[in-house]
């Protein structure tokens, strides 16, 4: 097949690898990919959100199907534009990518399908909002309502700083346009799991659970991030657990998303607060498979993963995958200065000699003109490591992630450290 993916980062590394093992037949293109991805696929210089030239792309080359892999571009209603062409895309169309697009919209679908989740008021208003925090308990959640490529919801432990946070951003537009509209909900307690449904707009199959890491600093402290490491798949996520969260979450909200008349072709990502009574409610939806849980939940699935979204993408049933036995862990490397303001241009050092069951991906890097591999971008590098147990992927991961080098690398120490309390107390 000739396949296109669109997106520049950690996930479309993953998945050019993943199909380019699939069927090394495949001609595999990646817009704009980065270095990595131009290991195992031909890169093309067209922005992510480059609509008009994607699609001429798509034409050009002739694609079989596109995969998209960032929020913005299905935002922006690039699966629309191809699908009227009569493209095959693994994506949903613009009204459905609103789940992610707008946490307001969101919270609209779920309590029309009934799917569990936080008590929630959206507000345009400083004013309005204010005083509605002055009515409920602490602690609290504010949320920018549009993307705001991962760090739109600030933790409040108390009214304060849930006031603070409004004040951000609707007077000070902390996040430009998508804090315009901020939605403030309860905090649940609990544990989160990531679950990513491959989805017709009927079915689904999931994918292994995966836990991420927000926070930048470990012991999950510091400032959220859009992610600092992830692992799969996680003990919690108990084939029961998983049946509720595709029976009462994900069902129920693809049933809605059609009833509105926005079907839904793509995976369908749920972030879920499993609470200590085992309920599963809805954190956020994304439109898109996330990044880093991308990175290891795709080393997991076993071949045919082509053939999956394919059906996906052209509405068809959904051929069975396999997933491989044991665990996936994913350290990310960052640069110096992020979240806030990452600095660019380091020279990076990758060991040739890192640990067979460990690959790099990379999201943040570029080639100088003197083919030095150098940092351009917050998050750098994710640094995955495949093995029999979640242990030993763990301690390669992060032994790895010690051994590559550029100025400034921030990472955590501590990726799947919940999983590796429990181990600890079985």
């Amino acid at each position: 097949m000739r396949l296109l993916i669109v997106g520049g980062g950690g996930r479309e590394h993953a998945l050019a690898l993943a199909f380019a093992a699939d069927d090394p037949h495949h001609q595999i293109y990646v817009a704009p990919g980065n270095p990595g991805t131009a290991t195992a696929a031909t890169n093309l210089d067209i922005s992510a959100d480059d609509i008009d030239r994607l699609v001429d792309a798509a034409d050009a080359y002739a694609i079989d199907l596109i995969v998209v892999g960032p929020e913005v571009p299905l935002a922006l209603g690039l699966a629309d534009r191809l699908r009227g062409e009569g493209r095959a895309v693994f994506g949903p169309g613009a009204s459905g990518a609103r789940i992610e697009a707008s946490k307001a919209f969101a919270k609209e679908v779920m309590q029309a399908a009934g799917v569990p989740t936080a008590r929630s008021a959206v507000f345009t208003d400083a004013a309005a909002a204010l005083r509605y925090i002055d009515l409920v308990p602490e602690p609290l959640v504010v949320k920018a309502s549009g993307l705001a490529a991962g760090k739109g919801a600030i933790v409040c432990n108390s009214r304060d700083e849930a006031r603070q946070a409004v004040k951000a951003m609707l007077a000070d537009h902390l996040f430009g346009d998508a804090g315009t509209v901020v939605v403030i909900e309860a905090f649940l307690a609990g544990e989160e799991l990531s679950v990513l449904a491959i989805t017709n707009g009927r079915d689904v199959q999931l994918l292994p659970a995966a836990q991420d890491h927000k926070r930048l600093l470990e012991g999950d402290h510091g400032p959220n991030t859009g992610g600092m490491g992830a692992y799969s798949p996680v003990s919690i996520a108990t084939a029961a657990v998983l049946a509720r969260i595709r029976d009462e979450v994900l069902l129920p909200t693809l049933d809605e998303l059609a009833r509105r008349n926005a079907p839904y072709r793509g995976v369908l990502y749920a972030g879920i607060m499993l609470r200590p009574d085992g309920t599963p409610n809805v954190v956020e939806f994304n439109c898109r498979l996330g990044d880093p849980e991308a990175q290891v939940v795709i080393p997991l699935v076993g071949p045919g993963l082509v053939a999956l979204l394919d059906a996906a993408a052209r509405g068809e049933p959904l051929p069975r995958v396999d997933v491989r036995d044991g665990a996936a862990v994913t350290t990310i490397l960052a640069a110096a200065g992020y979240p806030d303001a990452p600095a660019r241009g380091a020279v990076i050092s990758i060991p040739e000699d890192l640990d067979p069951g460990v690959t790099v991906y990379h999201a943040g890097t570029r080639r100088r003109d003197d083919g030095a591999l150098v940092t351009n971008g917050g998050r750098v590098l994710a640094v995955t490591a495949v093995a029999e147990t979640f242990a030993t992927a763990r301690a390669a991961s992060l032994a790895a992630a010690e051994r590559i080098s550029f100025d400034g690398k921030q990472f955590r120490r501590d990726i799947g450290w919940r999983e590796a309390e429990r181990a600890r107390t079985s």
